[in-house]
């Protein structure tokens, strides 16, 4: 027993060696016990316990400069943040976490320290450590104190959903997330052949492991799934009225009701955050879809806790080109 306690505490020792160290000017972060109100820059409330295991999705206000953190649909931290200025302003829209590194130095901005880095897209937005004036000044980047970074670093993982409302535009707004949407290399017309009624196209070992995303668009009258950021399946929907725009999040358990759109199998249990529309919930967000009920048990033994759920009326699919980096509505 006291060898493997030797081997506990060498094991802490290295994963802390690893660490990257708060640079100097960044800001350290001041716990605070209030779970709501307005915080002072560096402020931060973190209390995990109230939700030890599930799904974490983000949420940032712009506006509010907060970062609101959730885990199986309970708030479980904010903080204070510092978002992209004017002139290199934070682009709204739902994300995934691409990428997390600890330690990591800019490419970009003379090769600025970037603790607890996890990226939202490929073009250079991120969550990090970094100074909080009190204001957006950062290059488009949310930075964190270094404390609440290191925190919420430990607590997400790669594919987690973040979701960055700016008051403005409506959360799910496709064209903020390269990452998201990305075109596989071995794209073709034929992936984007029109379907028929009740048709589908399904290839799951196009990327065999890694988070689902599904995107509902009614202005495609189209659902696609993503896995990893790879295609792997879409259907024709049927859709009743404009949708709006909304993200939900698969949360743990299920509601012990039947699912809508999946016969014999019980309903998930869902987070759900709006845009400017009322809000709508998952079933009554079913009652108005119809796609093939084949495809819908495809896609039910492929999800789990963690899966993203983007319902828009935008068109998701722009006329194709072959050499595009990703296909997104503008």
């Amino acid at each position: 027993m006291r060898f493997q306690s030797v081997i506990a505490v060498f094991a802490a020792l290295v994963a802390t060696s690893f660490a990257m160290e708060q640079p100097s000017f960044h800001t350290k972060g001041v716990p605070t016990g209030k779970p709501t109100g307005p915080l002072k820059p560096g402020e931060y409330w973190w209390k995990p316990g109230l939700s030890p295991r599930g799904p974490v999705v983000v949420l940032v206000s712009l506006p509010q400069q907060t970062m609101y953190v959730y885990r199986n649909g309970i708030l479980i931290g904010r903080s204070s943040i510092s978002s992209g200025s004017k002139s290199n302003s934070t682009p709204p829209g739902v994300f995934d976490i691409l990428e997390k590194k600890e330690t990591h130095y800019s490419k970009t901005y003379n090769n600025a320290p970037m603790p607890n880095m996890q990226r939202l897209t490929w073009t250079g937005i991120a969550m990090h450590s970094g100074q909080l004036p009190g204001y957006p000044a950062s290059h488009g980047c949310i930075r964190l104190s270094y404390d609440f970074s290191a925190l919420l670093f430990d607590a997400t993982s790669k594919g987690g959903t973040v979701v960055i409302g700016d008051g403005k535009t409506p959360q799910p707004h496709l064209a903020s997330n390269p990452g998201l949407m990305l075109a596989p290399k071995d794209f073709t017309p034929s992936m984007l052949r029109p379907l028929a009624a009740n048709d589908y196209d399904w290839h799951p070992e196009r990327s065999s492991r890694g988070p689902i995303t599904i995107v509902i668009s009614s202005a495609d009258r189209a659902l696609y799934v993503y896995r990893n950021g790879n295609p792997i399946g879409r259907a024709a929907l049927e859709v009743k009225g404009r949708l709006g725009e909304h993200v939900f999040t698969l949360l743990e358990g299920t509601t012990g009701k039947p699912s809508q759109l999946a016969p014999g199998r019980q309903a998930g249990r869902w987070m759900r955050v709006d845009g400017k529309d009322r809000g709508v919930d998952a079933d009554q967000l079913a009652s108005r879809l119809r796609f093939s009920t084949e495809f819908a048990h495809k896609v039910a033994d492929e999800i789990a806790a963690g899966t993203t759920v983007i319902v828009t009326d935008a068109p998701v699919v722009r006329k194709p080109v072959i050499d595009s980096t990703y296909f997104a509505s503008n």
